[in-house]
């Protein structure tokens, strides 16, 4: 009950971000509401607990599915459901760029067809697909597995986004840079599942929390990872301080950069908390976060009797209410312009999320849920 309840809570922030997030109102008065890319904001903490959620149903899937249908059959179902989501993901974001000409086609060259792939295909969807494919060789394994290898995936994550000359294996290219480059990436770009692979694998080692401790949810030892998260994203924020361009200096609060949800004071590098470069601090920082306020609601709906018909809405179909929300967006924003006083953004919103609820509630009432 806690995890669709949590999920339900997600896409609702997802509904708020995503639509309210780029208006000139919301942005002067609560920022922390939309995407800035240089700090990690209340709309950057939404995509790393869908992240958490589906660790934490595919590492009770995968086991279930093991003993099941045996080894061959479950690893190859997991393979086609994250296929599948590739697809989607690709059909619903788009390459691109493009060409208007059978000529044009022809001229292009394996860098063109790279950069078609930089930016737009790499979405929600995509990343969950490829990420999921990244740690299936881990997600049977014992938790201890699982830490090491979201290390790896953290630390070679840091190696092709630093470059550094220093380092063994030295290759000449800054994957932070070129994600942060013309044409922009978007989630950490085409590597980003190196780094989502962190809240993905902190909401597998969560499943086995809980169901270690049954049939009592430790929600103390949950808060504390949690806490002991954040703390270690926001440590590894702070090494922007003390790497170039930045410099701290002999005062001990000198080598701190602002908290979670402040925008920064100095300029930014791959230490940075970003979603758009996907680092290695944001997506620890945001993985424990997500995990704190799982044991949240763990403590209100498993160990208490909270309930949120909403929540249970939305967190029981929440692919078909992602695809939902993009479509009721497009067809709202035209008239919504981004200078909207903050009254004309509320009364879009809620027109936008009553014809949300009502497209996902019908298809909960007639049993339709969209499922890979």
């Amino acid at each position: 009950m806690s995890l669709d309840q949590f999920r339900g809570y997600t896409v609702l922030g997802m509904f708020l971000v995503n639509f309210i997030g780029g208006f000139a109102a919301i942005g002067s008065i609560l920022p922390v509401l939309k995407h800035h890319h240089t700090y990690c904001s209340y709309a950057d903490t939404i995509m790393p607990q869908f992240f958490f959620a589906v660790g934490f149903a595919y590492r009770l899937t995968l086991r279930r599915r093991l003993e099941r249908e045996g080894a061959r059959a479950a690893y190859l179902h997991v393979f086609r459901r994250s296929l599948g989501l590739i697809l989607l993901g690709l059909v619903l974001y788009h390459l691109d760029g493009g060409v208007k000409s059978w000529s044009a086609l022809r001229q292009l060259d394996g860098w063109d067809w790279l950069k078609a792939f930089k930016r737009s295909p790499f979405q929600t969807l995509t990343h969950i697909g490829v990420t999921s494919l990244w740690v299936l060789p881990v997600m049977a394994a014992r938790p201890a597995v699982q830490i090491a290898f979201a290390c790896f995936s953290g630390l070679a994550h840091l190696y092709l986004s630093a470059g550094l000359s220093g380092w063994p294996f030295y290759i000449d290219w800054n994957y932070y840079e070129w994600v942060n480059t013309t044409p922009k990436g978007i989630d950490g770009g085409p590597l980003g599942f190196l780094s989502w692979a962190i809240p993905l694998l902190t909401g597998s080692l969560a499943y086995d929390l809980v169901t270690a401790a049954r049939p009592r949810v430790p929600v103390g030892r949950l808060l504390v990872w949690g806490t002991v998260l954040m703390l270690l994203g926001y440590a590894l924020a702070c090494l922007n301080r003390v790497t170039p361009p930045n410099s701290a200096g002999p005062d001990i609060r000198s080598w701190l950069v602002e908290p979670p949800f402040v925008p920064p004071s100095r300029p930014v590098n791959l230490w940075s908390m970003s979603q758009r470069s996907g680092s290695v601090s944001y997506q620890t920082f945001a993985a424990g976060f997500a995990l704190a306020l799982y044991a949240l609601f763990a403590l209100a709906c498993d160990r208490g009797r909270l309930r949120l018909g909403l929540f249970a809405t939305l967190g029981s179909n929440a692919l078909a209410a992602y695809i939902i929300h993009g479509l009721v967006d497009d067809a709202i924003k035209p008239y919504a312009p981004a200078d909207a006083p903050l009254w004309f953004v509320l009364v879009a919103f809620a027109l936008f999320l009553a014809v949300c609820c009502l497209f996902v509630r019908h298809l909960e009432k007639n049993q339709i849920f969209l499922r890979l």
